[in-house]
Formats: C-alpha cells, sequence, structure tokens
C-alpha cells in the first residue's frame, strides 16, 4: 500500500484509528505519561551534555497541541516553558502550504483553527531546533502515516530547502507500528529522525550535534 497526499491510505488509517481508538482510558493515561517522562529527561540530558561540552543547547521546540485520542503532551509542554525551552505551536495557514509555528506559553490566547485543533494567537516563533510530529503509523526505519494532509511533509520538506537543521520525532502509539505489513512511502513523504511511543523509542533516540 502506497501513502499519498491524495489520501489513497485512508483505509490503513481508518485501521490505525480504530486501533488507537480501541485502548482502554488507562492505559492511555499511563502511555502518555509515559511518553512525556521519556521526551523530557532525553531532552534535559542532551541539553546538559551539550552545555557541559561548552556547546550551544537546542532551546526551541515546535510541538503539536494534543487531540483527544492522542498522547497528550500538554502538561509537558507547560514544564518546558517553565523550564526555560521556547515552545511553538502549529498553525494552519492553508490547504497546500507549510505550517506556520507561533510562540506559545500556557498564558497565550488559543482559538480554533481550521481542523478543529487548538491554536497559539501568539507572535511567529523563530524556527525550531525540534520538531514533535503527530503519527498516526511508522515504520521502524522513521516512515510516518499523518493524517493525510500533507502539512508536515510539506514543513519538514521547507525547512530543509532553507537549509535549517533540525531533528524531527514523531510522536505515536505503539499499536501504530507497520512492522510486517505491505506499506510502502510515497516519494514525497519526509523521513523522520525518531520516533517515540509509549513502549519506548520505536526508532532510536536521536543525539543532538550542535
Amino acid at each position: 500500500m502506497t501513502n499519498s497526499i491524495e489520501n489513497n491510505a485512508a483505509s490503513l488509517r481508518l485501521r490505525l484509528k480504530e486501533l488507537r481508538n480501541a485502548q482502554a482510558p488507562s492505559d492511555t493515561r499511563r502511555g502518555a505519561l509515559l511518553i512525556r517522562g521519556r521526551l523530557y529527561t532525553w531532552l534535559a540530558t542532551a541539553r546538559s551534555e551539550l552545555q557541559n561540552a561548552g556547546r550551544p543547547a537546542p532551546r526551541r521546540v515546535a510541538a503539536f497541541w494534543s487531540l483527544p485520542r492522542e498522547p497528550e503532551l500538554q502538561p509537558l509542554l507547560a514544564q518546558w516553558v517553565e523550564d526555560g525551552i521556547e515552545v511553538s505551536l502549529p498553525v494552519t495557514s492553508g490547504d497546500d502550504a507549510p505550517l506556520l509555528f507561533r510562540a506559545w506559553t500556557p498564558e497565550t490566547p488559543m482559538q480554533t483553527g481550521a481542523y478543529g485543533i487548538a491554536e497559539p494567537q501568539g507572535p511567529e516563533a523563530p524556527l525550531p531546533d525540534i520538531v514533535l510530529v503527530p503519527t498516526l503509523g511508522y515504520t521502524r526505519q522513521g516512515d510516518r502515516i499523518g493524517y493525510g494532509k500533507g502539512h508536515y511533509d510539506r514543513t519538514l520538506a521547507a525547512f530543509k530547502e532553507r537549509g535549517h537543521a533540525f531533528t524531527s520525532i514523531g510522536i505515536a502509539w505503539a499499536c501504530g507500528d507497520l512492522s510486517g505489513q505491505d506499506y510502502t512511502p510515497a516519494p514525497h513523504d519526509e523521513r523522520l529522525d525518531s520516533i517515540l511511543t509509549d513502549k519506548g523509542w520505536a526508532v532510536k533516540a536521536p543525539t543532538l550535534h550542535r
């Protein structure tokens, strides 16, 4: 099955959503807590190692506002802001356009965007060091299935075209693992640097080089 911007992987997306929705609420809460903990530990450790080596540490994270069935990131984002991390969230500027990221803190006014997702009303954020990407399905090579609109593929491609260095991390449930399935990514699909699930790093945690 080939994923494409024309959404010819609709049946696969539907199956992945059904698997996600079948999780017990207690497993969803516990899994999200584990994801937040691993992300926090990874970034704190990576930043400390770089700072100890006298090198600049990443401090700008482009995250996403989790929907009810996605791993809840909001408590982690608030903690990062408290720790001095610059957090931004995506804003949809058009169906065929890359995402725009705006600065976010817990006090930032929010409004509902085109797809029913809360979007910040803060100023446009600087380009991120780290991009967290909502992920429905994934391979162990870093291929990603999203929601079929292509926003993140265009966004990551646009960053690369600008020569901007960043690290991309897919955030997924372990039930989205496509290992052993007949799945081939489309040519325009952007491979992620790493993928984190409730069961751990499905694609190993990235090493930050600055």
